[in-house]
C-alpha cells in the first residue's frame, strides 16, 4: 500500500503542544499537511499558563522540513474557537481537517467538585469542540470537503471516579459528533471520535511501572486514519490503547414488547430485556439511525398487534 498523505490539506489540531496532539500534528506534517499547532500552554488544570509550547512544536516541524504556525488562542470561548479557525484561513486559505484535543482535568469527587471547576472542564472539552465546529463547519462544507476528529474517553464511555466534569465532557463528543456526520454527510464532512489512552500529563501521579509501552506515536496512526481523505467510516468511534485499535458502537438488545406494561412485569422480564444473546441492533449513524430506531421499534409494536 502506498503512503497516505496529506499533501495540499490544512489541518488544525488543539492541545498540540505537548502530549498527544504535539504526536498528531508532527505525523500529519511528516506526510505533508499544514498545520496549526493550537496550544495555549497552560497546566492539566488550564488556570496557568506555563510555556509557549505550542511555537516549540512549530519550530519542530520546520526543522524537519514541515509547514505550521502557531495558535496560542483558548478554544473556551467562540472568540478563541474563532480565531483558531481564522488562522488557518488567513494562513493557508483553507480547514480540511480539525482535531480537537485539547482539555484540562479538575477532579472531585460529586460531594466535592465546585461548580467553577466544573464549568472550567466543560468550557474546554464540550464547548471547546463546538466553538471549533461552529467556526470551521461553514469553510468545510462550501469547499465540499472535512475531517472532524473529536476526543472522547474510557472515561466517557465508561465513567471514572471523582471527574464527573470530565466524564460529561468525554461523552458528549459522542453526540456532537454523531450530528456533524449526519448535518456533514452531503457535504462532503465526516466526523468520528478517537477514544485515545497514553502516558502523558495526565498519567502524573499515577504508578504505570506496570503498564506496557503507551506512548502518544501509537494512538497517532488512529487519528491520522481517521483525518485523512480515504477514511471510509463517519459517525463511528475508535479506541486507541497500548497498541490495540479497535471500534467501540452503542447497540440495542431487540428488547421485549408488550401492549401495556407494569412495574412488576418490568421486574419479571428484566432478563429478556436485558438479554444480549440474541442480534443486537447496532443501528449506523449515517444514514439513519435515528429513524431506524423508530422504526424498528414501530416494527415490534405492529408484530405485537
Amino acid at each position: 500500500m502506498s503512503q497516505l498523505r496529506f499533501d495540499d490539506r490544512v489541518a488544525v489540531i488543539t492541545g498540540a503542544g505537548r502530549g498527544l496532539g504535539r504526536a498528531y500534528a508532527e505525523l500529519l506534517a511528516a506526510r505533508g499537511a499544514r498545520v496549526v499547532v493550537n496550544d495555549s500552554g497552560g497546566t492539566m488544570r488550564g488556570d496557568v499558563l506555563e510555556a509557549d509550547v505550542a511555537a516549540q512544536v512549530v519550530r519542530a516541524i520546520r526543522d524537519s522540513g514541515g509547514d505550521a504556525v502557531a495558535s496560542t488562542e483558548s478554544v473556551a470561548t467562540p472568540t478563541g474557537g474563532q480565531a483558531i479557525i481564522d488562522t488557518a484561513l488567513n494562513t493557508y486559505g483553507r480547514i480540511d481537517i480539525l482535531i480537537h484535543n485539547a482539555g484540562t482535568v479538575r477532579p472531585g469527587s460529586l460531594t466535592e467538585l465546585s461548580f467553577e471547576d466544573f464549568e472550567a472542564v466543560i468550557d474546554v472539552h464540550l464547548r471547546g469542540a463546538f466553538h471549533l465546529v461552529r467556526a470551521a463547519f461553514p469553510a468545510m462544507s462550501q469547499a465540499g470537503y472535512g475531517r472532524v476528529v473529536l476526543t472522547s474517553s474510557i472515561g466517557g464511555l465508561y465513567g471514572n471516579r471523582n471527574v464527573a466534569n470530565y466524564a460529561v465532557a468525554k461523552s458528549a463528543m459522542i453526540g456532537l459528533s454523531n450530528v456533524i456526520a449526519l448535518e456533514g454527510a452531503a457535504v462532503g464532512v465526516t466526523s468520528n471520535v478517537i477514544v485515545p489512552a497514553a502516558l502523558t500529563r495526565m498519567a502524573e501521579g499515577i504508578d504505570t511501572s506496570a503498564y506496557p509501552p503507551m506512548q502518544p506515536e501509537l494512538v497517532a496512526p488512529a487519528v491520522g486514519w481517521l483525518a485523512h481523505e480515504s477514511c471510509s467510516v463517519t459517525g463511528e468511534m475508535l479506541i486507541a490503547i497500548a497498541g490495540r485499535v479497535a471500534r467501540a458502537y452503542i447497540a440495542e438488545t431487540p428488547g421485549v414488547y408488550q401492549p401495556s406494561w407494569t412495574i412488576e412485569q418490568i421486574a419479571t422480564r428484566l432478563g429478556d430485556i436485558r438479554d444480549t444473546s440474541r442480534d443486537d441492533w447496532i443501528l449506523p449513524v449515517v444514514p439513519s439511525a435515528h429513524i431506524d430506531h423508530i422504526v424498528k421499534s414501530f416494527a415490534l409494536a405492529e408484530e405485537g398487534q
